[in-house]
């Protein structure tokens, strides 16, 4: 998209993004997002992510995210616990290694920076 726009996040449409076997510690999460721009460069990605429950690792990119629906505990190796739900904003750094465990079907609108 090169021009201005809305997206109404709680109910757009979502593809799904498979993880990697290894990603899954527990349960049987899935996951769908839908990149909503990308920089013509492709360093910058706006987007929509959900989880369902279950737990996972992750690699982070830089990022900044708002939680819409949904809860979820995030252990950041070496740092942090967050627990994030609806309302709250979180910020991951390129190269976190971290834990989800997801509580309750997570969705968040996020943007990253590669």
């Amino acid at each position: 998209m090169s021009h201005s726009f809305v997206v109404h996040v709680p109910d757009a449409d979502l593809v799904p993004e498979p993880l990697e076997p290894g990603q899954i510690l527990s349960g049987t999460p899935e996951v769908t997002g839908k990149v909503v721009w990308e920089s013509a460069d492709g360093r910058q990605v706006r987007g929509i992510w959900q989880i369902t429950p279950g737990v996972v690792t992750d690699t982070e990119a830089d990022e900044l995210f708002v939680v819409l629906s949904g809860s979820a505990t995030i252990e950041v190796e070496g740092g942090p616990t967050l627990r994030v739900g609806p309302g709250d904003m979180a910020v991951l750094r390129e190269g976190d290694r971290t834990t989800w465990t997801v509580h309750e079907t997570l969705r968040k609108a996020y943007a990253i920076s590669l």
